[in-house]
Protein backbone atom coordinates (compact mmCIF):
# COMPACT_ATOMS: atom_id res chain seq x y z
CA UNK A 1 0.00 0.00 0.00
CA UNK A 2 1.06 3.59 -0.62
CA UNK A 3 1.65 6.33 1.69
CA UNK A 4 -1.38 8.90 2.99
CA UNK A 5 -2.47 10.37 0.37
CA UNK A 6 -2.17 14.45 1.32
CA UNK A 7 -3.58 17.68 -0.67
CA UNK A 8 -0.06 17.60 -2.32
CA UNK A 9 -1.95 15.13 -4.99
CA UNK A 10 -3.88 17.76 -6.14
CA UNK A 11 -1.42 19.68 -7.37
CA UNK A 12 0.36 16.90 -9.09
CA UNK A 13 1.59 17.03 -12.82
CA UNK A 14 -1.11 15.80 -14.59
CA UNK A 15 -1.83 19.13 -17.45
CA UNK A 16 -5.41 17.79 -18.02
CA UNK A 17 -8.31 17.45 -15.48
CA UNK A 18 -11.44 14.91 -15.98
CA UNK A 19 -15.29 15.95 -16.71
CA UNK A 20 -17.38 13.98 -15.02
CA UNK A 21 -20.69 13.65 -14.61
CA UNK A 22 -22.09 14.12 -11.22
CA UNK A 23 -25.76 14.14 -10.20
CA UNK A 24 -27.59 14.64 -6.81
CA UNK A 25 -31.21 13.82 -5.86
CA UNK A 26 -32.50 17.06 -7.01
CA UNK A 27 -30.87 18.02 -10.46
CA UNK A 28 -29.03 15.49 -13.13
CA UNK A 29 -26.25 16.44 -15.18
CA UNK A 30 -23.58 18.33 -12.58
CA UNK A 31 -20.49 18.90 -13.93
CA UNK A 32 -17.78 18.67 -11.98
CA UNK A 33 -13.97 18.77 -12.23
CA UNK A 34 -11.41 16.78 -10.94
CA UNK A 35 -8.31 18.58 -10.25
CA UNK A 36 -5.24 17.04 -11.38
CA UNK A 37 -4.23 14.36 -9.23
CA UNK A 38 -6.88 14.45 -6.97
CA UNK A 39 -7.77 11.18 -5.09
CA UNK A 40 -11.63 9.92 -6.01
CA UNK A 41 -13.28 7.59 -3.76
CA UNK A 42 -14.18 3.97 -4.84
CA UNK A 43 -16.76 2.34 -2.90
CA UNK A 44 -15.82 -1.72 -4.64
CA UNK A 45 -18.50 -4.27 -4.80
CA UNK A 46 -18.31 -7.76 -6.64
CA UNK A 47 -17.33 -8.40 -10.55
CA UNK A 48 -15.21 -6.26 -12.84
CA UNK A 49 -16.33 -2.72 -13.14
CA UNK A 50 -14.19 -1.58 -9.50
CA UNK A 51 -11.24 -2.81 -11.27
CA UNK A 52 -12.03 -1.32 -14.91
CA UNK A 53 -12.86 2.12 -13.06
CA UNK A 54 -9.83 2.03 -10.86
CA UNK A 55 -7.30 1.97 -13.78
CA UNK A 56 -9.11 4.25 -15.89
CA UNK A 57 -8.94 6.71 -12.69
CA UNK A 58 -5.04 5.63 -12.39
CA UNK A 59 -4.51 6.01 -16.09
CA UNK A 60 -5.83 9.74 -16.06
CA UNK A 61 -3.56 10.34 -12.64
CA UNK A 62 -6.20 10.64 -10.04
CA UNK A 63 -5.05 7.93 -7.02
CA UNK A 64 -7.71 5.80 -5.88
CA UNK A 65 -8.87 5.52 -2.03
CA UNK A 66 -11.06 2.12 -2.06
CA UNK A 67 -13.47 0.90 0.53
CA UNK A 68 -13.86 -3.12 -0.43
CA UNK A 69 -16.92 -4.28 0.55
CA UNK A 70 -16.35 -7.42 2.29
CA UNK A 71 -17.57 -10.79 0.76
CA UNK A 72 -17.87 -8.89 -2.38
CA UNK A 73 -15.14 -7.50 -3.83
CA UNK A 74 -12.61 -9.37 -5.30
CA UNK A 75 -8.91 -9.63 -3.83
CA UNK A 76 -7.73 -8.42 -7.60
CA UNK A 77 -9.32 -4.85 -6.40
CA UNK A 78 -5.96 -4.50 -4.38
CA UNK A 79 -3.53 -4.31 -7.70
CA UNK A 80 -5.92 -1.71 -8.67
CA UNK A 81 -6.10 0.96 -6.37
CA UNK A 82 -3.58 2.89 -4.20
CA UNK A 83 -5.15 2.63 -0.67
CA UNK A 84 -7.86 0.06 -0.18
CA UNK A 85 -9.62 -0.39 3.63
CA UNK A 86 -12.09 -3.68 3.71
CA UNK A 87 -15.01 -3.37 5.80
CA UNK A 88 -18.25 -4.60 5.38
CA UNK A 89 -20.81 -2.94 4.02
CA UNK A 90 -22.73 -1.15 6.90
CA UNK A 91 -19.59 0.07 8.74
CA UNK A 92 -20.91 3.56 7.05
CA UNK A 93 -19.10 5.77 9.64
CA UNK A 94 -15.96 3.93 9.16
CA UNK A 95 -16.29 4.52 5.13
CA UNK A 96 -16.73 8.12 5.71
CA UNK A 97 -14.09 9.04 8.15
CA UNK A 98 -11.52 7.18 5.96
CA UNK A 99 -12.48 8.98 2.67
CA UNK A 100 -12.07 12.39 5.05
CA UNK A 101 -8.70 11.40 6.22
CA UNK A 102 -7.45 10.54 3.05
CA UNK A 103 -8.60 14.21 1.71
CA UNK A 104 -11.35 12.46 -0.56
CA UNK A 105 -14.16 14.95 -1.69
CA UNK A 106 -15.83 12.98 -4.63
CA UNK A 107 -16.87 9.18 -4.41
CA UNK A 108 -18.01 6.76 -6.70
CA UNK A 109 -19.27 3.40 -6.80
CA UNK A 110 -19.07 0.22 -8.80
CA UNK A 111 -19.89 -3.57 -8.06
CA UNK A 112 -22.11 -5.54 -7.61
CA UNK A 113 -23.83 -5.60 -3.80
CA UNK A 114 -25.94 -8.94 -3.08
CA UNK A 115 -29.10 -7.51 -2.05
CA UNK A 116 -31.20 -10.43 -1.13
CA UNK A 117 -27.47 -11.57 1.17
CA UNK A 118 -27.40 -8.32 2.72
CA UNK A 119 -31.23 -7.83 3.63
CA UNK A 120 -32.59 -11.11 4.48
CA UNK A 121 -29.28 -13.36 6.21
CA UNK A 122 -28.81 -12.66 9.36
CA UNK A 123 -25.43 -14.03 9.59
CA UNK A 124 -24.34 -11.81 6.87
CA UNK A 125 -25.88 -9.22 8.68
CA UNK A 126 -23.76 -10.46 12.00
CA UNK A 127 -20.49 -10.06 9.52
CA UNK A 128 -21.35 -6.73 7.90
CA UNK A 129 -22.47 -5.35 11.65
CA UNK A 130 -24.21 -2.28 10.65
CA UNK A 131 -22.38 0.94 12.99
CA UNK A 132 -24.74 4.19 14.26
CA UNK A 133 -24.34 6.03 10.57
CA UNK A 134 -25.93 3.21 8.73
CA UNK A 135 -28.40 2.88 11.54
CA UNK A 136 -29.21 6.40 10.95
CA UNK A 137 -29.41 5.99 7.47
CA UNK A 138 -31.37 2.92 7.04
CA UNK A 139 -33.62 2.45 10.01
CA UNK A 140 -36.55 4.46 8.88
CA UNK A 141 -36.62 2.35 5.76
CA UNK A 142 -36.06 -1.09 7.33
CA UNK A 143 -37.45 -1.16 10.95
CA UNK A 144 -41.02 -0.50 11.74
CA UNK A 145 -44.33 -0.63 10.12
CA UNK A 146 -43.29 1.56 7.15
CA UNK A 147 -40.22 -0.77 5.99
CA UNK A 148 -39.42 -0.15 2.64
CA UNK A 149 -36.46 -1.69 0.34
CA UNK A 150 -36.70 -0.88 -3.11
CA UNK A 151 -33.33 0.05 -4.52
CA UNK A 152 -34.58 3.56 -5.28
CA UNK A 153 -35.17 4.45 -1.74
CA UNK A 154 -31.91 2.75 -0.10
CA UNK A 155 -29.84 4.85 -2.93
CA UNK A 156 -31.45 7.86 -2.19
CA UNK A 157 -30.27 7.44 1.37
CA UNK A 158 -26.94 6.94 1.03
CA UNK A 159 -26.36 9.72 -1.09
CA UNK A 160 -28.24 11.87 1.58
CA UNK A 161 -25.74 10.48 4.12
CA UNK A 162 -22.80 11.31 1.69
CA UNK A 163 -24.17 14.51 0.74
CA UNK A 164 -24.32 15.43 5.06
CA UNK A 165 -20.81 14.75 5.31
CA UNK A 166 -19.77 16.81 2.43
CA UNK A 167 -18.55 14.24 -0.27
CA UNK A 168 -20.27 13.82 -3.22
CA UNK A 169 -21.04 10.55 -4.87
CA UNK A 170 -20.72 11.00 -9.12
CA UNK A 171 -21.22 8.19 -11.95
CA UNK A 172 -18.70 5.81 -12.70
CA UNK A 173 -19.39 5.24 -16.24
CA UNK A 174 -18.42 9.10 -16.05
CA UNK A 175 -15.00 8.12 -15.35
CA UNK A 176 -14.74 5.27 -17.34
CA UNK A 177 -17.24 5.69 -20.61
CA UNK A 178 -15.97 3.36 -23.13
CA UNK A 179 -17.37 0.10 -20.84
CA UNK A 180 -20.99 1.99 -22.08
CA UNK A 181 -22.08 -0.08 -25.08
CA UNK A 182 -22.94 1.73 -28.47
CA UNK A 183 -25.83 0.42 -30.72
CA UNK A 184 -25.40 -1.76 -33.24
CA UNK A 185 -24.57 -5.17 -33.53
CA UNK A 186 -21.65 -7.12 -31.47
CA UNK A 187 -21.19 -10.29 -32.68
CA UNK A 188 -21.06 -12.07 -36.01
CA UNK A 189 -24.36 -13.87 -35.66
CA UNK A 190 -27.41 -12.29 -35.87
CA UNK A 191 -30.78 -12.31 -34.47
CA UNK A 192 -32.89 -14.24 -35.58
CA UNK A 193 -36.32 -12.76 -37.03
CA UNK A 194 -37.79 -14.11 -33.93
CA UNK A 195 -35.18 -13.31 -31.22
CA UNK A 196 -35.77 -9.67 -32.79
CA UNK A 197 -39.19 -9.70 -31.99
CA UNK A 198 -38.88 -11.20 -28.79
CA UNK A 199 -35.90 -8.34 -28.02
CA UNK A 200 -38.58 -5.74 -29.02
CA UNK A 201 -40.95 -7.39 -26.69
CA UNK A 202 -38.78 -7.80 -23.68
CA UNK A 203 -37.97 -4.60 -24.05
CA UNK A 204 -41.01 -2.90 -23.19
CA UNK A 205 -41.68 -5.61 -20.12
CA UNK A 206 -38.16 -5.05 -18.96
CA UNK A 207 -38.69 -0.96 -19.13
CA UNK A 208 -42.20 -2.15 -17.05
CA UNK A 209 -40.39 -3.51 -14.36
CA UNK A 210 -37.80 -1.44 -13.78
CA UNK A 211 -40.13 1.32 -13.18
CA UNK A 212 -41.38 -0.91 -11.05
CA UNK A 213 -38.24 -0.91 -9.66
CA UNK A 214 -38.74 -4.91 -9.80
CA UNK A 215 -35.20 -5.40 -12.09
CA UNK A 216 -33.73 -4.81 -15.27
CA UNK A 217 -34.24 -8.27 -17.13
CA UNK A 218 -36.21 -10.36 -18.81
CA UNK A 219 -36.18 -13.57 -21.22
CA UNK A 220 -38.46 -14.07 -24.09
CA UNK A 221 -39.19 -16.97 -26.14
CA UNK A 222 -42.07 -16.54 -29.16
CA UNK A 223 -43.06 -13.75 -27.43
CA UNK A 224 -43.67 -15.35 -24.14
CA UNK A 225 -42.37 -14.14 -20.99
CA UNK A 226 -39.92 -17.08 -19.55
CA UNK A 227 -38.55 -15.48 -16.21
CA UNK A 228 -38.20 -12.01 -14.84
CA UNK A 229 -35.12 -10.59 -12.90
CA UNK A 230 -36.13 -9.64 -9.18
CA UNK A 231 -34.32 -9.70 -6.24
CA UNK A 232 -31.82 -12.36 -7.17
CA UNK A 233 -30.31 -10.56 -9.99
CA UNK A 234 -29.67 -11.27 -13.71
CA UNK A 235 -27.51 -14.89 -13.17
CA UNK A 236 -30.16 -16.33 -11.40
CA UNK A 237 -33.09 -14.94 -13.44
CA UNK A 238 -31.26 -16.37 -16.50
CA UNK A 239 -30.64 -20.18 -14.68
CA UNK A 240 -34.04 -20.36 -14.16
CA UNK A 241 -34.79 -19.27 -17.64
CA UNK A 242 -32.89 -22.35 -18.72
CA UNK A 243 -34.99 -24.92 -16.31
CA UNK A 244 -38.41 -23.48 -16.97
CA UNK A 245 -37.32 -23.58 -21.46
CA UNK A 246 -35.57 -27.12 -21.46
CA UNK A 247 -35.92 -26.62 -25.42
CA UNK A 248 -33.66 -23.60 -24.89
CA UNK A 249 -34.08 -20.59 -27.59
CA UNK A 250 -34.69 -17.78 -25.89
CA UNK A 251 -33.32 -14.36 -25.98
CA UNK A 252 -32.26 -12.27 -23.16
CA UNK A 253 -33.00 -8.56 -22.85
CA UNK A 254 -31.21 -6.19 -20.10
CA UNK A 255 -32.44 -2.43 -19.91
CA UNK A 256 -32.13 0.49 -17.70
CA UNK A 257 -34.81 1.62 -15.46
CA UNK A 258 -36.99 4.33 -17.49
CA UNK A 259 -35.14 6.82 -15.00
CA UNK A 260 -32.19 5.30 -13.99
CA UNK A 261 -29.84 7.06 -11.43
CA UNK A 262 -26.36 6.05 -13.48
CA UNK A 263 -24.42 6.31 -10.22
CA UNK A 264 -25.87 3.21 -9.32
CA UNK A 265 -26.92 -0.11 -10.25
CA UNK A 266 -26.25 0.32 -14.11
CA UNK A 267 -27.21 -2.71 -16.09
CA UNK A 268 -23.42 -4.72 -17.13
CA UNK A 269 -23.21 -7.80 -19.12
CA UNK A 270 -19.68 -9.58 -19.38
CA UNK A 271 -18.16 -13.15 -20.30
CA UNK A 272 -19.98 -14.47 -17.12
CA UNK A 273 -23.31 -13.05 -18.58
CA UNK A 274 -22.38 -14.99 -22.37
CA UNK A 275 -21.61 -18.47 -20.90
CA UNK A 276 -24.74 -18.48 -18.36
CA UNK A 277 -26.94 -17.79 -21.19
CA UNK A 278 -25.48 -20.02 -23.67
CA UNK A 279 -25.11 -23.10 -20.30
CA UNK A 280 -28.71 -22.20 -19.89
CA UNK A 281 -29.46 -22.81 -23.84
CA UNK A 282 -30.14 -19.02 -24.60
CA UNK A 283 -29.46 -18.10 -28.28
CA UNK A 284 -29.49 -14.06 -28.32
CA UNK A 285 -28.66 -10.79 -25.41
CA UNK A 286 -30.31 -8.02 -26.05
CA UNK A 287 -29.27 -4.44 -24.07
CA UNK A 288 -29.65 -1.23 -23.93
CA UNK A 289 -27.14 0.93 -26.10
CA UNK A 290 -25.60 4.01 -24.46
CA UNK A 291 -26.77 2.88 -20.74
CA UNK A 292 -25.25 -0.56 -20.48
CA UNK A 293 -21.28 -1.57 -20.04
CA UNK A 294 -19.70 -4.38 -21.24
CA UNK A 295 -17.03 -5.40 -19.21
CA UNK A 296 -13.79 -7.07 -21.51
CA UNK A 297 -15.74 -6.14 -24.42
CA UNK A 298 -13.10 -8.40 -26.31
CA UNK A 299 -13.51 -11.54 -24.41
CA UNK A 300 -17.05 -11.37 -24.39
CA UNK A 301 -17.65 -10.82 -27.92
CA UNK A 302 -14.83 -13.85 -28.69
CA UNK A 303 -16.83 -16.19 -26.50
CA UNK A 304 -20.39 -14.87 -27.82
CA UNK A 305 -19.00 -15.90 -31.36
CA UNK A 306 -17.49 -18.64 -30.09
CA UNK A 307 -20.68 -19.96 -28.17
CA UNK A 308 -22.82 -19.10 -30.92
CA UNK A 309 -24.88 -15.98 -29.02
CA UNK A 310 -25.94 -12.97 -30.82
CA UNK A 311 -25.39 -9.59 -29.09
CA UNK A 312 -27.39 -6.44 -30.21
CA UNK A 313 -26.93 -3.21 -28.03
CA UNK A 314 -30.23 -1.83 -28.64
CA UNK A 315 -31.31 1.69 -29.22
CA UNK A 316 -34.56 3.17 -27.60
CA UNK A 317 -37.61 3.54 -29.58
CA UNK A 318 -38.45 6.96 -30.29
CA UNK A 319 -41.89 6.45 -28.05
CA UNK A 320 -39.42 5.76 -25.02
CA UNK A 321 -38.32 9.63 -25.03
CA UNK A 322 -35.02 10.67 -24.36
CA UNK A 323 -33.27 9.07 -21.30
CA UNK A 324 -32.27 11.41 -18.45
Amino acid sequence: MSTLLTPAHHSAAIQTSLQINCQDRVRHDIDVTLAPGEPVGLVAGWGQFPISVATRLREDGHPVVCVAITGHAGPEIEAACDRVLWSGVGRFGKHLRYFKKQHVTKVTMAGKLFKSDLLYSGSVWLRHFPDLVCMRTFGPLLLGRGRDARDDRLLTAVIDTYHRHQLEICSATRLAPELLVKAGLLTRKKLSGSSQRDAELGWSIAKTMGGLDIGQAVTVKDATVIAVEAIEGTDACIRRSGELCRRGGWTLVKVSKPNQDMRFDVPTIGTQTVQNVADAGGVAIAVEADRTILLDREATIELADRLGIAILAMAPPASDGPQR
